[in-house]
C-alpha cells in the first residue's frame, strides 16, 4: 500500500533527467562557439601579419593610408618577437627589408595559426 507523499514528487525531480542533456548540450555549444572565436581572431591576426608582409614584398605606397594601416596593426600584433626593428632573423643586402618582413612577419602567422588551432583543440569539446 502507497502513501499519498510516495506518490507524489516534486516537478522540479521529475524534470531533472530532462534537463541534464540539455545543459551538457548547452555547454557543449557554448565551448565550441568559444573555440571558433578563437580560432577566427588568431586567424584574422595572422592575416594582418600576411597583408603587411605583402606591403613590403609588393613595394606599396608607405603614404598611403591603407598601407600604413596595415603596417601598424602588424607592428601592434608581432608578439613582440617578430619585430622588424628587433627581428629573429635580419637580412642583409639587396632586397633585406623586404626579405626581413616576409620573414618575420611569416613567421608570426604560422605561430598565430598554430596557436589557434591547439587553443582551439582544447576549447572545443
Amino acid at each position: 500500500m502507497t502513501t499519498s507523499d510516495d506518490k507524489h514528487t516534486t516537478s522540479d525531480e521529475a524534470d531533472e533527467p530532462a534537463r541534464r542533456p540539455s545543459r551538457v548540450l548547452t555547454t557543449a555549444r557554448v565551448r565550441d562557439n568559444i573555440a571558433r572565436i578563437i580560432w577566427i581572431v588568431c586567424m584574422a591576426l595572422a592575416l594582418v601579419l600576411a597583408i603587411a608582409a605583402f606591403t613590403y614584398a609588393l613595394e606599396a605606397n608607405e603614404d598611403n593610408d591603407l598601407v600604413k594601416l596595415a603596417r601598424d596593426l602588424a607592428d601592434a600584433f608581432d608578439l613582440g618577437f617578430f619585430d622588424l626593428d628587433n627581428p629573429v632573423k635580419a637580412f642583409e643586402g639587396k632586397n633585406a627589408v623586404v626579405k626581413t618582413a616576409l620573414f618575420n612577419y611569416g613567421l608570426a602567422s604560422v605561430v598565430y595559426l598554430v596557436i589557434g588551432r591547439v587553443l582551439e583543440r582544447i576549447v572545443r569539446p
